[in-house]
């Protein structure tokens, strides 16, 4: 049980310049539970953060302007949401104690918060969080929370039950070589899909690896008319990217009248929240396009998470990604805002 009333944490205060460079290591950080034992809710674990992942939002988050950074997470602050580590306490009666005991390993994701996982300890809700099965390392178990879910939820709702699939249902996911797209590939076709995406030329061997049946180089060409080629249409687009603005309109042209266009990826500017409102809101009558839209809001869900770790660990699938010491979590953002040419950043615990 961890008493300390400090602990190790990449931290900023301001990070209008760029997170990157407002990251500085503290080695006496509040500790988010101080007091022995630490005072928890009934549906709190306190996790030692063996290895975390990082999301764009992390850095979007703390670089908002104006002061609206501090709206959403007060400083001083560490960035992560999503980890791997051991469970060092439990709120009394939590109901994930026969599964996440003290002592297991699991892994899980966050909401902003000041205690990120750039920090040594974390405070996670129960159901958030998920066991690590036997054999999956931690830095492949921290690569899964929020993308693993998300990439679940906006493929598993639209399909036939598993297994009567059997390559009849059509998915193109666009984007394939990034953090939601390398793991939606590889869910889509343990459901029995068949699967198109699109990347850049450096990126088809990798999707082609995790299983896509069919892959589009968006730089050789015009995506939409690779997509209009397509034979049979589609039941269901996942969009990861958020470009070419047009193609939800477009997709009148590929998508069956009874697919759903599942919105992941935006542009966060101005024009970009503009795009999307537009449509979510405009119906074909005025231009927009036909099909049923959802923007993806990923939700906790812990049967799914743990469904997801045991694919991994069963090597049915596999997290991609790029690791980065602890003392280089720096670095690690950096390529973050880089944006990495495929899979996810991770970076490992302070020991």
């Amino acid at each position: 049980m961890s008493s300390s009333k400090v602990m190790r944490a990449w931290q900023y205060s301001s990070a209008t310049g760029g997170l990157h460079k407002a990251l500085a290591l503290n080695t006496a950080a509040a500790h988010p539970r101080p007091t022995s034992p630490p005072k928890l809710a009934k549906n709190e674990l306190l996790v030692r953060v063996r290895a975390s992942s990082l999301q764009h939002m992390d850095h979007i988050l703390a670089e908002l302007p104006y002061g609206m950074s501090r709206l959403v997470v007060p400083p001083p602050a560490s960035p992560g949401m999503d980890f791997a580590g051991h469970v060092v306490a439990r709120g009394a009666g939590n109901l994930a104690s026969k599964t996440m005991a003290v002592g297991d390993a699991v892994l899980g994701r966050l909401a902003p918060t000041r205690f990120g996982s750039l920090g040594e300890i974390v405070v996670a809700k129960a159901n958030s969080c998920a066991p690590i099965p036997a054999g999956l390392a931690m830095v492949d178990a921290s690569a899964i929370p929020s993308c693993g879910l998300t990439a679940y939820q906006c493929i598993v709702p639209y399909i036939p039950e598993a297994g009567e699939a059997s390559g009849k249902f059509r998915i193109f996911i666009h984007g394939g070589s990034g953090g939601c797209g390398t793991f939606g590939i590889q869910i889509a076709k343990i459901l029995g899909c068949h699967v198109t995406t699109s990347c850049s030329t450096r990126n088809v061997d990798l999707c082609k690896s995790l299983g896509a049946d069919e892959v589009i180089d968006y730089t050789k060409g015009n995506l939409l008319e690779s997509l209009k080629g397509s034979e049979g249409g589609f039941s269901l687009i996942v969009d990861n990217v958020g470009t070419p603005a047009n193609l939800y309109k477009e997709s009148d042209n590929f998508l069956l009248p009874q697919g759903t266009f599942v919105q992941v990826g935006a542009d966060v500017s101005m024009q970009g929240t503009l795009s999307l409102t537009s449509r979510m809101l405009r119906p074909s009558l005025l231009g927009g396009g036909s099909r049923a839209f959802k923007f993806m809001m990923v939700q906790d869900d812990a049967a799914a998470l743990a469904r997801i770790a045991e694919w991994t660990a069963a090597r049915k699938m596999k997290s991609v990604f790029e690791v980065f010491e602890f003392a280089d979590a720096p670095k690690a953002i950096e390529r973050l805002q880089q944006r990495p040419s495929h899979g996810k950043v991770v970076v490992k615990g302070a020991d």
